[in-house]
């Protein structure tokens, strides 16, 4: 495994790559590497002969108070996992080296982006967005691939991808989660015991929607009163949005359509934000 921390260096050994006809995919991470992002890596080495992995924690998807100075950095560990997991080049750019002082141009998605987390978030989508064109321009990817967890950065990347022509397969691969039902984050780390046992309730109202679902259950606003009232039995648990939108457009539906609508939650647990999200 080569590690890389020049814009310039990684765009040289991946065009000899792409030279000699070999395919690259592209995980891209803010580090602190954990079992959904090896899931990643897996997929990535089924796509592709090369497996590309950045570690960089990117401060445009971050907002003036969300906290991006205490991001947990794990960075020799998140090395050894990739060597481990079977990654060919890890790109670690420093955040001069990503965004120089005279930096002036973000990439923005004008539709997708302006719904559910970016209500909240509104300058996270145009950080998350810049930051994967900009790996994407430098790597030059035949196989980005992304997290189910992040369902909405996914349907903003797909859409991002076709309107300027940028020619890369996005692979979404399904979300992981820990043993108590807890899709895998980073953020899952600063959880007290007690608040990870409260945060279990976002899952469980997940799995009871789509059991809803299966029953034959159509209404969303009944799933949805459901699943808030699940989550409103959790005295640290502040619903942020509970939804259920189109899986592509992330517009939200009235009736649920198999396979096609997808229920999205974002919630408060004391300080840290959570997202989950399930197939209906």
């Amino acid at each position: 495994m080569k590690k890389i921390e020049t814009v310039a260096e990684m765009q040289r050994e991946c065009a000899a790559l792409r030279a000699a006809g070999r395919t690259i995919a592209l995980v891209v991470t803010g580090g602190s590497i954990h079992e959904g992002h090896l899931a990643l890596i897996r997929a990535a080495r089924e796509k592709a002969e090369v497996v590309v992995v950045s570690l960089f924690p990117n401060p445009l998807q971050f907002g003036a108070s969300e906290g991006f100075a205490h991001y947990p950095r794990t960075t020799e560990a998140d090395v050894a996992r990739c060597e481990e997991a079977g990654v060919d080049l890890v790109f670690l750019p420093a955040q001069e080296e990503m965004y120089p002082r005279t930096f002036s141009t973000f990439v923005t998605e004008e539709t997708i982006s302006k719904r559910l987390c970016g209500i909240s978030r509104p300058t996270h989508f145009r950080g998350v967005t810049t930051v994967m064109v900009k790996l994407i321009n430098i790597v030059r990817p035949d196989v980005l691939v992304m997290g189910q967890k992040d369902a909405q950065q996914v349907a903003v990347m797909r859409k991002v991808i076709a309107d300027l022509n940028m020619g890369v397969e996005v692979v979404k691969v399904p979300i992981v989660r820990d043993a108590d039902g807890l899709a895998c984050h980073v953020r899952n780390a600063t959880l007290t015991p007690s608040g990870r046992k409260e945060a279990q309730a976002i899952s469980q109202s997940l799995v009871r929607a789509q059991e809803m679902a299966a029953s034959g259950v159509r209404s969303t606003d009944r799933i949805i009163a459901e699943v808030t009232h699940i989550l409103a039995q959790q005295r640290r648990v502040r619903v942020i949005y509970v939804a259920i939108v189109d899986r592509t457009t992330m517009e939200t539906v009235r009736e649920v359509v198999p396979g096609e609508a997808l229920l999205m939650i974002a919630a408060w647990l004391d300080e840290v934000r959570l997202t989950d999200n399930a197939l209906l």
